[in-house]
């Protein structure tokens, strides 16, 4: 009689998240492959190559570019964080990580802000050279894009190369001096072996980051650079092309899978132990004055490619330049708050108008909705993932496919696969929030299986001997240990939700969008008021994702 209750539960938690993810990944996935076979094969114009290989080879060579140059960039800048201590560390830690946290489109505008036309650098050399047009064109060029991915991914390689390098155990490289071994021979041929695995890791997510760049591209690359991610959403939304979107989209798929295939099978002759050391162990202040200069370099280049852009991006809100459009006399410059006034106003008085306060409440509500959603199946895929005993590796999979999708596909898939009652996209808002728990879903998983596996089967053997029932164990034993990976799972889901941009802009109608497509229309549009607008949209996104990362790092150092 006890057992069955057990085995109903087990097998509760394993139907109930794969029906989740078979209903709004795999059936959307499969109507999308469906369509580009079917509608491709029974075109009586064929698909010209260009329209696929253009975009694939632009897709793969900014990605390698922009990989290479993000680790050109992170790997000093971890070796900084990993062996030295110095005044204001933890911060410029926080600072570093909020690019990758906060929204691209977000990211963008911070690129915008400080090296756009109407950015900080442009405006300061039009006055230093007393010319009236910007000195530096950046925008829609291959160097912003770059620019703009190194500044959002340079927090992967610090994080995971940085972690790793830390938990190196400093006698492996002491014994090697003594052994007569140069800093280059201990380098290569003791550290650098050791990192290799998160060194590729590393490399590999940077690369699918950037392959799968969106935001970044439509913003600062302009329409002469198209990613596959670009050109899925121009042609759907802009061609109404469906079946070459959906080939498109199979491209991309297959391209994704392709890379973690490479990976999985460079991971297994890469089992090289990081062996552990004492927290702080090997982490010392700065002595040699080559050391001090490293550290002061790096410094100053995280200073200037992270913090820059955004303190540009928050000063931009606040400070005005310029008249705003079809606005006469002399201009107000310096401090202002009427960017900001500005959201609760329908200046132009459109009827199509959607203030900007209504897509922050719009992006809270979905963000709210997506923490429930992606919490709730989270610990229930984390629950049957810890209990199983065969099939683990199957559902894992499941759950982690929908993290190596592209956001835009899985917009699109929504748009083919739920166009008619009851899951209709016009009629039916939560896809949006369903849409970005597929996303916020994995990192659930991967935060709070690890502090369930830990705990010990005595904990609750003991208290089912002291005659607690099963609820009550879960409440008074399991929930309380696993309620701090919970909450920064919930921590990450609201901030992917809050952020997330290529999905939304397909589901979105027009009166329920969000901060991020607000941002971008606000953007693509020509003067001073509506660029004060993104600016301040983005600086209320900012703070609350700095906030976000604030309580992630208090959360962590509290457990560590």
């Amino acid at each position: 009689m006890t057992r069955r209750p057990s085995r109903w539960l087990n097998n509760l938690l394993w139907v109930v998240p794969l029906i989740f993810l078979g209903t709004l990944f795999f059936y959307p996935l499969v109507t999308i492959l469906r369509l580009a076979f079917s509608e491709t094969f029974a075109r009586v114009e064929p698909i010209q190559a260009s329209t696929i290989l253009h975009p694939l080879w632009f897709t793969i060579w900014q990605a390698v570019l922009s990989a290479a140059l993000t680790l050109l960039a992170g790997l000093p800048a971890a070796y900084v964080f990993a062996k030295f201590n110095f005044p204001g560390k933890q911060l410029l830690k926080v600072l570093t990580t909020l690019p990758f946290i906060l929204p691209t489109v977000v990211a963008a505008a911070g690129i915008n802000a400080l090296l756009g036309p109407r950015g900080w650098l442009n405006m300061g050399l039009e006055q230093l050279l007393n010319v009236t047009s910007p000195p530096v064109q950046i925008t829609n060029t291959l160097a912003a894009i770059l620019i703009a991915h190194v500044f959002y991914n340079i927090p992967i390689v610090i994080r995971v190369v940085g972690s790793a390098w830390a938990q190196l155990d400093p006698k492996m490289e002491q014994a090697a001096r003594v052994l007569g071994a140069s800093r280059t021979q201990v380098t290569t041929r003791v550290t650098l072996p050791l990192l290799r695995p998160s060194i590729i890791a590393a490399a590999l997510l940077v690369f699918l980051f950037d392959f799968t760049s969106f935001g970044v591209i439509l913003i600062l690359g302009g329409p002469q650079f198209q990613t596959l991610e670009v050109a899925i959403y121009t042609q759907a939304l802009s061609f109404f092309n469906l079946p070459v979107a959906g080939l498109l989209s199979l491209v991309q798929i297959m391209c994704t899978l392709v890379v973690t295939w490479v990976y999985s099978r460079l991971a297994r002759g890469m089992n090289i132990p990081l062996l552990p050391c004492l927290k702080g162990e090997g982490m010392r202040a700065p002595r040699l004055p080559v050391e001090k200069v490293i550290v002061a370099l790096m410094i100053v280049f995280l200073i200037l490619l992270q913090v820059f852009p955004l303190a540009a991006l928050v000063s931009s809100s606040v400070t005005r330049f310029e008249a705003n459009r079809g606005e006469r006399g002399p201009i107000q410059t310096g401090f202002t708050l009427d960017y900001y006034r500005a959201l609760f106003t329908n200046i132009s008085n459109s009827i199509f108008y959607v203030s900007p306060a209504r897509a922050a409440l719009n992006s809270l509500i979905y963000a709210i909705v997506t923490v429930l959603i992606s919490v709730t199946f989270g610990l229930m895929a984390a629950y049957a993932l810890t209990r199983a005993r065969h099939g683990r590796w199957l559902m894992d999979l499941a759950i982690m496919l929908p993290l190596g999708t592209s956001a835009v596909t899985l917009g699109l898939g929504f748009i083919v696969a739920f166009n008619g009652p009851p899951l209709d996209i016009l009629t039916f808002p939560l896809l949006i929030p369903f849409a970005h728990s597929l996303v916020a879903l994995p990192f659930v998983v991967r935060t709070v299986q690890p502090a369930l596996a830990s705990i010990p089967a005595s904990y609750r053997q003991a208290a089912s001997v002291l005659g607690a029932t099963p609820w009550q164990v879960w409440t008074r034993v399991e929930a309380p240990i696993i309620s701090r990976a919970a909450l920064v799972g919930a921590i990450f889901s609201f901030t992917i939700s809050l952020g997330e941009f290529g999905a939304t802009s397909f589901l979105a109608r027009s009166d329920m969008i969000t901060l991020p497509i607000a941002i971008y229309r606000y953007l693509s549009q020509p003067g001073a008021l509506n660029f004060g607008q993104a600016m301040a949209m983005s600086t209320v996104l900012l703070l609350v994702c700095g906030s976000a990362i604030f309580a992630l790092e208090k959360i962590q150092g509290t457990s560590a």
